[in-house]
């Protein structure tokens, strides 16, 4: 009697706990039904499904050009917050006072403060510099900006780090770059792994920045399909979100696995 009290609960706190998945996964649903429609606009099918929208979207120079674009944006981009965000946590680590936790707040401002904001400064910083309309401003600011997500993740793999596991190393011998590379590394690798992930899809969204610092040289996809919005409602953009949530559930899955490996 008392097992089945005690059970009760669990019923209503799983129908909420579903329906606040249905509430969030709807919208992609949503999304996924339209990129399939036989219409010329934005609408569910009508008469059946129809996958034109996603051979246009393959087949197509502008829309191409854009993924490969962002794709060599994003990768970049985080290949650099990820090697400095990992220092910078592992810097932040080691020091083990207020001055790192101070450091560490700096490192989330640009997370904290509204996009808007962040690209407007950018804008003016960048301008100066002569990176504006240049793959390198958008390098550099999605670097920026999908920093915090790496420090944040590697801060809380190496909060579970053991400091008596470098001291070993160094008492046997190893140099600073030695125990770097073989103890720490690999005892954070999964909080690294998580901030590259999270890091890369942050530069691949990444819209705001993008419309200030970039000209017509460079166009990213957040940027085609924000323009596809304003001039014409193609059904190209809900194919290509669908291609985004795919690829999204993809790196999120691939860093479950990596994490769950490395347990």
């Amino acid at each position: 009697m008392s097992n089945a009290l005690r059970q009760e609960p669990a019923l209503p706190t799983r129908s909420i706990a579903w329906a606040v998945i249905c509430y969030l996964v709807l919208p992609i649903t949503v999304v996924i039904a339209v990129s399939l429609t036989d219409r010329p606009y934005l609408s569910l099918p009508s008469d059946g499904v129809s996958l034109q929208y996603y051979q246009k979207l393959f087949t197509s120079s502008e829309w191409m050009s854009s993924i490969w674009q962002s794709f060599v944006i994003a990768t970049v981009s985080t290949a650099i917050c990820g090697l400095l965000g990992t220092l910078a946590a592992i810097g932040c680590w080691r020091i083990g006072s207020g001055l790192a936790n101070a450091v560490r707040m700096a490192m989330l401002i640009p997370l904290m403060l509204p996009s808007m904001i962040y690209a407007l400064g950018a804008y003016q910083v960048w301008a100066n510099l002569g990176w504006v309309n240049t793959y390198t401003g958008i390098i550099v600011a999605h670097a920026m900006t999908g920093m915090p997500y790496v420090v944040i993740t590697v801060s809380t793999s190496l909060a579970g780090l053991d400091p008596k596991l470098e001291q070993a190393a160094r008492n046997l011998g190893a140099t600073m770059g030695q125990s770097l590379r073989y103890v720490i590394v690999p005892n954070i690798m999964p909080g690294v792994i998580s901030g590259l992930v999270f890091a890369f899809i942050h530069s691949w969204d990444e819209l705001v920045i993008v419309l200030f610092i970039a000209g017509r040289n460079v166009f990213t996809l957040p940027r085609r399909m924000w323009d596809g919005i304003n001039e014409h409602l193609d059904p190209t953009m809900a194919a290509v979100a669908t291609v985004l949530i795919v690829l999204t559930v993809i790196l999120l899955a691939a860093e479950f696995l990596l994490r769950g490996k490395k347990r």
